[in-house]
Protein backbone atom coordinates (compact mmCIF):
# COMPACT_ATOMS: atom_id res chain seq x y z
CA UNK A 1 0.00 0.00 0.00
CA UNK A 2 1.19 3.56 -0.60
CA UNK A 3 1.72 6.10 1.89
CA UNK A 4 1.22 10.04 1.59
CA UNK A 5 2.40 12.52 4.53
CA UNK A 6 1.05 16.04 5.03
CA UNK A 7 4.32 17.33 4.58
CA UNK A 8 5.32 21.83 5.66
CA UNK A 9 5.21 24.45 3.39
CA UNK A 10 6.41 28.17 1.90
CA UNK A 11 4.35 30.39 0.40
CA UNK A 12 6.18 32.22 -2.78
CA UNK A 13 3.81 34.77 -3.71
CA UNK A 14 1.07 33.40 -4.62
CA UNK A 15 2.03 29.78 -4.78
CA UNK A 16 2.29 27.37 -1.65
CA UNK A 17 5.32 24.99 -2.38
CA UNK A 18 4.92 21.58 -0.65
CA UNK A 19 9.05 21.18 0.88
CA UNK A 20 8.34 17.78 2.36
CA UNK A 21 9.88 14.76 0.36
CA UNK A 22 7.35 12.95 2.76
CA UNK A 23 4.77 14.01 0.36
CA UNK A 24 5.03 10.92 -2.76
CA UNK A 25 3.50 8.16 -4.07
CA UNK A 26 5.83 5.42 -2.22
CA UNK A 27 5.38 1.99 -2.64
CA UNK A 28 5.80 -0.60 0.34
CA UNK A 29 7.42 -3.14 -2.27
CA UNK A 30 9.54 -1.96 -4.51
CA UNK A 31 8.56 -2.31 -8.21
CA UNK A 32 10.17 -4.41 -10.71
CA UNK A 33 9.64 -3.89 -14.38
CA UNK A 34 7.16 -6.14 -16.39
CA UNK A 35 9.13 -8.49 -19.14
CA UNK A 36 7.09 -7.79 -22.19
CA UNK A 37 8.18 -7.05 -25.49
CA UNK A 38 8.37 -3.72 -26.69
CA UNK A 39 5.64 -2.73 -28.88
CA UNK A 40 7.04 -0.18 -31.12
CA UNK A 41 6.56 -2.74 -34.08
CA UNK A 42 2.01 -1.17 -33.78
CA UNK A 43 3.34 2.61 -32.74
CA UNK A 44 4.46 5.48 -34.80
CA UNK A 45 7.86 7.34 -33.55
CA UNK A 46 7.18 10.99 -32.91
CA UNK A 47 10.46 12.75 -32.46
CA UNK A 48 12.03 15.82 -30.94
CA UNK A 49 14.17 18.38 -32.83
CA UNK A 50 16.50 17.81 -30.20
CA UNK A 51 16.93 13.75 -31.31
CA UNK A 52 17.78 14.79 -34.49
CA UNK A 53 20.69 17.10 -33.07
CA UNK A 54 23.72 15.18 -33.88
CA UNK A 55 25.53 16.69 -31.34
CA UNK A 56 22.87 16.01 -28.59
CA UNK A 57 22.98 11.78 -28.36
CA UNK A 58 21.83 11.27 -24.86
CA UNK A 59 20.26 8.21 -24.08
CA UNK A 60 17.19 8.19 -21.80
CA UNK A 61 16.84 5.39 -19.46
CA UNK A 62 13.40 4.53 -20.41
CA UNK A 63 10.97 5.05 -23.79
CA UNK A 64 7.46 6.04 -23.61
CA UNK A 65 4.31 4.96 -25.25
CA UNK A 66 1.34 6.48 -24.95
CA UNK A 67 -2.33 4.96 -25.82
CA UNK A 68 -4.71 7.29 -28.13
CA UNK A 69 -7.20 7.46 -24.92
CA UNK A 70 -4.74 8.59 -23.23
CA UNK A 71 -4.03 10.77 -25.50
CA UNK A 72 -6.78 12.37 -25.62
CA UNK A 73 -7.73 12.66 -22.13
CA UNK A 74 -4.57 14.94 -21.72
CA UNK A 75 -5.47 16.90 -24.66
CA UNK A 76 -9.01 17.25 -23.04
CA UNK A 77 -7.54 18.73 -19.87
CA UNK A 78 -5.13 20.47 -21.05
CA UNK A 79 -7.39 22.61 -23.52
CA UNK A 80 -9.65 22.95 -20.37
CA UNK A 81 -7.55 26.07 -19.23
CA UNK A 82 -5.67 28.05 -21.86
CA UNK A 83 -5.10 30.52 -18.61
CA UNK A 84 -3.88 28.49 -16.52
CA UNK A 85 -1.53 25.45 -15.72
CA UNK A 86 -2.99 22.20 -15.38
CA UNK A 87 -1.56 19.02 -14.71
CA UNK A 88 -1.91 15.60 -13.26
CA UNK A 89 -0.66 12.17 -12.94
CA UNK A 90 0.46 9.34 -16.02
CA UNK A 91 -0.63 5.32 -15.23
CA UNK A 92 0.34 2.78 -16.75
CA UNK A 93 3.30 0.33 -17.01
CA UNK A 94 6.83 -0.17 -16.60
CA UNK A 95 8.18 -3.12 -19.07
CA UNK A 96 11.36 -4.55 -19.94
CA UNK A 97 11.73 -5.77 -23.32
CA UNK A 98 12.52 -9.31 -23.00
CA UNK A 99 14.64 -9.22 -26.04
CA UNK A 100 16.75 -6.39 -25.80
CA UNK A 101 16.69 -5.41 -22.21
CA UNK A 102 15.96 -1.76 -22.29
CA UNK A 103 13.10 -0.75 -21.02
CA UNK A 104 9.59 1.62 -21.39
CA UNK A 105 6.60 2.65 -20.18
CA UNK A 106 3.57 2.48 -21.17
CA UNK A 107 0.90 5.58 -20.41
CA UNK A 108 -2.97 4.16 -21.24
CA UNK A 109 -4.58 6.89 -18.55
CA UNK A 110 -4.09 9.61 -17.61
CA UNK A 111 -5.42 10.87 -13.96
CA UNK A 112 -5.94 14.93 -14.05
CA UNK A 113 -5.39 16.51 -10.75
CA UNK A 114 -8.52 17.82 -8.68
CA UNK A 115 -7.18 19.37 -6.18
CA UNK A 116 -4.13 21.72 -6.98
CA UNK A 117 -3.09 25.49 -6.48
CA UNK A 118 -2.71 26.92 -9.65
CA UNK A 119 -2.14 30.22 -11.68
CA UNK A 120 -0.80 31.66 -14.98
CA UNK A 121 2.72 29.79 -14.20
CA UNK A 122 2.50 27.41 -11.61
CA UNK A 123 0.93 24.23 -10.63
CA UNK A 124 0.92 23.02 -7.56
CA UNK A 125 -0.17 19.24 -6.50
CA UNK A 126 -1.34 18.73 -2.93
CA UNK A 127 -1.87 16.43 -0.65
CA UNK A 128 -5.29 15.94 -0.89
CA UNK A 129 -4.38 15.46 -4.95
CA UNK A 130 -2.21 12.63 -4.07
CA UNK A 131 -4.64 10.96 -2.18
CA UNK A 132 -6.74 11.17 -5.19
CA UNK A 133 -4.18 9.85 -6.92
CA UNK A 134 -3.74 6.94 -5.31
CA UNK A 135 -7.27 6.06 -4.13
CA UNK A 136 -8.15 6.06 -7.81
CA UNK A 137 -4.92 4.43 -8.95
CA UNK A 138 -6.49 1.33 -6.66
CA UNK A 139 -10.21 1.10 -7.58
CA UNK A 140 -10.32 2.18 -11.68
CA UNK A 141 -6.70 0.86 -12.29
CA UNK A 142 -5.26 -2.33 -10.03
CA UNK A 143 -1.85 -3.26 -11.12
CA UNK A 144 -0.56 -0.21 -12.75
CA UNK A 145 1.24 2.97 -11.20
CA UNK A 146 2.18 6.57 -11.65
CA UNK A 147 4.84 6.28 -14.47
CA UNK A 148 4.97 10.34 -14.40
CA UNK A 149 2.68 13.48 -14.58
CA UNK A 150 1.80 16.21 -17.15
CA UNK A 151 1.70 19.62 -16.65
CA UNK A 152 0.47 22.92 -19.24
CA UNK A 153 2.70 25.91 -19.76
CA UNK A 154 -0.10 27.99 -22.00
CA UNK A 155 1.70 30.06 -23.76
CA UNK A 156 4.94 29.78 -22.08
CA UNK A 157 6.46 27.11 -24.28
CA UNK A 158 8.09 23.30 -23.70
CA UNK A 159 10.18 23.43 -20.62
CA UNK A 160 10.81 22.27 -16.94
CA UNK A 161 11.08 25.18 -14.96
CA UNK A 162 12.81 25.13 -11.43
CA UNK A 163 9.94 24.18 -9.65
CA UNK A 164 8.90 21.57 -12.27
CA UNK A 165 12.13 20.04 -11.72
CA UNK A 166 11.65 20.22 -7.81
CA UNK A 167 8.47 18.58 -7.93
CA UNK A 168 9.32 16.28 -10.23
CA UNK A 169 12.56 14.79 -8.18
CA UNK A 170 10.92 14.86 -5.12
CA UNK A 171 6.92 13.50 -6.02
CA UNK A 172 8.39 11.36 -9.12
CA UNK A 173 11.83 10.37 -8.06
CA UNK A 174 11.31 6.79 -10.03
CA UNK A 175 14.31 6.42 -13.17
CA UNK A 176 10.77 5.23 -15.03
CA UNK A 177 8.58 8.22 -14.07
CA UNK A 178 8.20 11.32 -16.72
CA UNK A 179 7.61 14.54 -16.91
CA UNK A 180 5.26 15.55 -20.29
CA UNK A 181 4.97 19.03 -20.37
CA UNK A 182 2.17 20.88 -23.10
CA UNK A 183 1.84 23.72 -24.90
CA UNK A 184 -1.90 23.87 -25.09
CA UNK A 185 -2.31 27.13 -27.12
CA UNK A 186 0.45 25.95 -29.87
CA UNK A 187 -0.05 22.58 -29.69
CA UNK A 188 3.49 21.70 -28.54
CA UNK A 189 4.65 19.08 -26.12
CA UNK A 190 7.56 16.97 -24.88
CA UNK A 191 9.17 14.65 -22.67
CA UNK A 192 11.39 14.85 -20.02
CA UNK A 193 13.55 11.76 -19.29
CA UNK A 194 16.13 10.81 -17.18
CA UNK A 195 19.44 9.86 -18.62
CA UNK A 196 21.31 6.64 -16.98
CA UNK A 197 23.41 8.93 -14.07
CA UNK A 198 20.15 10.29 -13.29
CA UNK A 199 20.39 13.87 -14.91
CA UNK A 200 17.27 15.55 -15.89
CA UNK A 201 17.48 18.18 -18.70
CA UNK A 202 15.15 21.00 -18.43
CA UNK A 203 15.32 22.21 -21.57
CA UNK A 204 15.48 19.42 -23.98
CA UNK A 205 12.97 16.89 -24.64
CA UNK A 206 12.23 13.82 -26.18
CA UNK A 207 9.51 12.57 -28.45
CA UNK A 208 7.34 9.47 -27.90
CA UNK A 209 5.40 6.64 -29.53
CA UNK A 210 1.77 6.37 -30.52
CA UNK A 211 0.39 3.17 -29.38
CA UNK A 212 -2.02 2.55 -32.28
CA UNK A 213 -2.07 -0.85 -33.42
CA UNK A 214 -1.47 -1.79 -36.65
CA UNK A 215 -4.32 -0.48 -38.88
CA UNK A 216 -5.40 2.88 -37.04
CA UNK A 217 -4.29 6.51 -38.29
CA UNK A 218 -2.61 9.34 -35.99
CA UNK A 219 -4.61 11.21 -33.76
CA UNK A 220 -1.51 13.20 -32.02
CA UNK A 221 -1.75 16.68 -33.33
CA UNK A 222 1.44 17.85 -31.44
CA UNK A 223 3.01 20.21 -34.20
CA UNK A 224 6.60 20.09 -32.42
CA UNK A 225 7.22 16.48 -32.63
CA UNK A 226 8.32 14.74 -35.79
CA UNK A 227 6.73 11.58 -37.45
CA UNK A 228 10.10 9.13 -38.36
CA UNK A 229 9.79 7.54 -41.19
CA UNK A 230 10.57 3.71 -40.24
CA UNK A 231 8.83 3.47 -36.71
CA UNK A 232 10.50 0.41 -35.92
CA UNK A 233 14.19 1.88 -36.24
Amino acid sequence: MSQLGEGTGIVKGKETLVTSPRIKLASDTQPVPRKAYSPAWCSNRLESIYERDEDWLEKPQVEVFITQPAYSCICLHAQSDLQNEVGGALTGKWCQDAISGSQFIVVDAALPARHTRYGSAFLTFTSDSLLAFQRELETNHPGKLIVGWYHTHPGMGVFMSGYDTWLHEHFFPEHYQVALVIEPRSAQAGVFIRQPDGYLDARRYYGLYELNGSHTASIIDWQNLIPREDPDE
